[in-house]
């Protein structure tokens, strides 16, 4: 077999959705799994609805994903040039060779494609006119995901406007001969179009690429493919919200592939690995945000402590969260490793960890009833400040002894401390173990703390 070549062919008319992403990964994966090339091409013959900035924002995007191109723009090839707009003379070498074979013509100012058949006039009672109708065979693809698919195009069409523009049937059929595309790996929903993109290819005497229509990426809630406008559809809100790339992803290769088992969690080499076309589900992927989150936080969990920090400073950096990026650098390594397991996501650590780097930290109202309305929390916080100079604060476990030593002197529980510490040491009842925080804040913030709640409460 040949090499084989897939391609990625977006439009720049807006930001970069959920289901382009995946598109574009499940081509990177065949192709890194055959040994194949991956080829971007840039569909950009719409001038109303282009811009640069959505260019750019493919481009970002795809490199964030990491899923390198073999050719295309930025990197060059054989091929090129990879953007439509730039290749409008190719296209006029190819019209004039199905007029010259009779099988295309012009009408209405447009050039039509000819099908071949028994040709007949039929008044059409729905667009209300006389259309030409032509008897023909169907057209039969063999495709790698839905099987035997039978379609039967019955009307010559439009492959190049009145306005001298060539129609997306035409431009893409034409860049996948001169590309030399031996799969074309899309989504379900061209699948409506790909009989006439055999009839063109059939027409220009070239071999006609393997189809493996994909499926849809269903919203979260109801039915329906998930449009831009669905929250999580936008590769660059995970991008602002801190994902992990790999997670994303990770998460996006599990939409519509099963590798053979019950995993989820894999390394992106894995993947390659196992991708492969026979491997892709039919039925349509439901996406699911808590999943992804999830996802994210187990890879999360697994970052090396250097590294978590890190990019968690890079995160913050974009954010300007200025009172975290204001600590001490031990201080703030300490504060993000010991919210590290329990954290989604990057976004969630302003306000998770806001306690530990400023005074003015909010105090949760529904919190504060509940504690304050149970048991003696006041008597229990006074017996924890007459504790704070002689407790051990060098580890949590130290920590974890010293409470626990009050609670049996008082015949209480462990509990009936950690609820009001909490409270007011951080204004809230989530978090990090209350002895990571208290060893994290120091036995000066903490008697602080605690006696200046005391005081307001």
């Amino acid at each position: 077999m040949s090499q084989v070549r897939v391609r990625f062919a977006p439009s720049p008319t807006g930001f970069f959705h959920i289901g382009s992403a995946r598109t574009a990964l499940f081509n990177w994966l065949y192709a890194r799994h055959t040994g194949g090339q991956f080829i971007l091409r840039i569909e950009d013959t719409d001038k109303e609805r282009n811009s640069d900035a959505f260019l750019n924002v493919i481009y970002d995007s795809l490199k964030w994903l990491g899923l390198n191109w073999d050719e295309g723009p930025q990197v060059g090839g054989d091929f090129g040039p990879y953007r439509q707009s730039e290749r409008g003379e190719i296209y006029k070498i190819y019209v004039q060779k199905l007029l010259d074979a009779g099988r295309a013509y012009e009408k209405d100012g447009a050039i039509w494609f000819k099908l071949l058949g028994e040709r007949s006039e039929v008044f059409d009672d729905r667009r209300e006119k006389t259309v030409t109708k032509v008897k023909t065979e169907p057209t039969v693809i063999e495709d790698r995901i839905r099987g035997h698919v039978e379609r039967i195009e019955d009307e010559d069409f439009v492959i190049v406007r009145s306005d001298g523009n060539p129609v997306f049937h035409l431009v893409n059929v034409v860049d996948d001969i001169a590309m030399g595309i031996t799969h074309v790996i899309r989504g379900e929903d061209h699948l409506s179009n790909t009989s006439k993109h055999v009839e063109l290819f059939k027409a220009f005497g070239a071999s006609v690429p393997e189809f493996a229509h994909i499926p849809l990426i269903l919203k979260q809630n109801g039915p329906g493919k998930m449009s831009k406008r669905d929250q999580g559809a936008l590769v660059e809100e995970y991008q602002r919200r801190g994902f992990l790339p790999d997670a994303l992803v990770n998460f996006l290769s599990l939409l519509g592939w099963n590798p053979g088992d019950d995993r989820e969690k894999m390394p992106i080499e894995e993947i390659v690995r196992l991708f492969d076309l026979p491997g892709v589900n039919q039925s349509n992927a439901r996406f699911d945000d808590k999943k992804l989150a999830h996802m994210n936080m187990v890879y999360l969990l697994e970052l090396p402590a250097d590294e978590f920090v890190t990019k968690v400073r890079t995160y913050l950096t974009a954010q300007s969260a200025g009172p975290a990026l204001a600590a001490d650098e031990g201080y703030f390594r300490e504060v993000m490793l010991l919210s590290q397991p329990k954290i989604k996501g990057f976004e969630e650590l302003p306000s998770y960890t806001v306690y530990f780097f400023t005074e003015n930290y909010p105090i949760d109202d529904k919190v504060k009833t509940k504690v304050m309305g149970k048991g003696e929390p006041k008597v229990r916080l006074a017996e924890l400040i007459a504790a704070m100079p002689a407790m051990d604060f060098t580890t949590d476990e130290s920590i974890e002894n010293g409470i626990k030593a009050v609670a049996e002197a008082n015949t209480q529980g462990f509990g009936a401390y950690q609820s009001i510490a909490r409270l007011a040491l951080t204004g809230t009842n989530v978090g990090p173990s209350i002895t990571g925080i208290m060893r994290v804040l120091g036995r000066d913030k903490v008697s602080a703390r605690l006696v200046g709640f005391a005081a307001a409460n």
